[in-house]
């Protein structure tokens, strides 16, 4: 397996943005006009065909705002659904326990509604998180344009754990997921694997919702100034750590710079160090494409991301020192184009890798 490009630290002269956001000029060798021209069409009104709604797009370079688009009726502190999203919390989460010797992610996950002879109990907290876990759970396909297809919603594991008879309880839900192969055998996308460890968490620092709560914010949101955001939890007190951690888009952006810094901010080390190069390294089984609850893509620069339904995007690239945030309501048809927008914003910055 390729090497990974190396994190960078956050430049010297550059604050760090827990209260603001330091803005700085484009590296010159970056077609601005380009640029802009991107954006411009991304959060025009009326919306374009392909990208549909735009609600704002956030540009990090090297650790501050270079460029920054809002929809016409968008405020810059609004905070939009992150769907999936959310599944790169709950693995930052899981990180912090970890980094306080509270979780060991090669045990196996305790399940309350599995027992001890029950096959499941041998799956462990990494499998969880690498997605390798052997359940089944029915979501979705990727289709070749990389737009996605979904299941039928009575046959789909997601609609029934979010909004059907699973939303009271998403992590009992998750729970009832049937084996369908050994763990390691293959990796499938499971949003429930996602609530199991939300719920691991919560069991952990103990307190329930309330627990949780001031445990997300004393521990992530606070260090980071990331004051918008505004995790669900369901009636059963779990968060909901699968798609529902609301933020705007530049705390987004805030989230996707602390992993660019490998866990690092304002010279504490939030997450255990080497935790991004877990976030980042993706199973053989997952054909490359899939870390530990963010998507890694092939490529020199390094890239991985946060992906949401409906083309959210934290797309992180270590080799440029660039955090490119998109968040919208594109249908999943036309996702692909998301896809191709936030590529074509990280092509401009190409020429400034060292």
């Amino acid at each position: 397996m390729p090497s990974l490009p190396p994190l960078p630290s956050q430049p010297t002269a550059t604050p760090w943005p827990t209260e603001d956001w330091a803005t700085t000029d484009l590296d010159p060798r970056v077609d601005g006009e380009a640029l802009n021209a991107l954006l411009d069409r991304a959060c025009a009104n009326p919306e374009p065909d392909d990208l549909e709604r735009t609600h704002g797009v956030v540009v990090i370079h090297r650790g501050a705002l270079v460029a920054e688009r809002y929809a016409h009726d968008v405020e810059m502190d609004d905070a939009f659904r992150s769907w999936s999203m959310a599944k790169s919390i709950t693995m930052a989460l899981v990180g912090i326990l970890v980094r306080d010797d509270r979780l060991d992610i090669h045990a196996p996950i305790p399940v309350r509604e599995w027992d001890t002879t029950d096959p499941r109990s041998a799956i462990t907290i990494d499998q969880m998180i690498r997605m390798v876990d052997g359940l089944r759970f029915r979501e979705a396909e990727a289709l070749p344009n990389g737009g996605v297809k979904y299941y039928p919603d009575e046959e789909n594991d997601v609609v029934q754990m979010l909004f059907g008879p699973g939303r009271d309880d998403v992590a009992a839900y998750a729970s009832t997921l049937p084996t369908v192969a050994e763990p390691e055998a293959r990796w499938n996308y499971n949003s429930g694997a996602s609530n199991l460890l939300a719920r691991l968490v919560s069991d952990t620092i103990g307190g329930g919702q309330e627990g949780m709560q001031a445990f997300m914010e004393r521990e992530l949101f606070d260090p980071l100034g990331m004051r918008t955001a505004t995790p669900v939890f369901d009636a059963a007190g779990t968060f909901v750590g699968s798609a529902y951690c609301p933020a705007s888009p530049r705390d987004f952006a805030r989230f996707g710079l602390l992993f660019m810094r490998d866990g690092v901010w304002e010279d504490k080390q939030l997450l255990p160090e080497g935790w991004a190069d877990y976030a980042r390294t993706p199973s053989a089984v997952s054909q490359g494409l899939y870390g530990a609850h963010f998507w890694t893509i092939p490529g020199s620069l390094g890239t991985f991301e946060c992906h949401g339904a409906f083309g959210q995007r934290i797309t992180i690239v270590p080799k440029l020192d660039l955090v490119v945030v998109r968040l919208g309501n594109t249908s999943p048809a036309k996702v692909g184009h998301v896809i191709a927008f936030n590529r074509a914003i990280v092509d401009l910055f190409r020429p400034t890798a060292d």
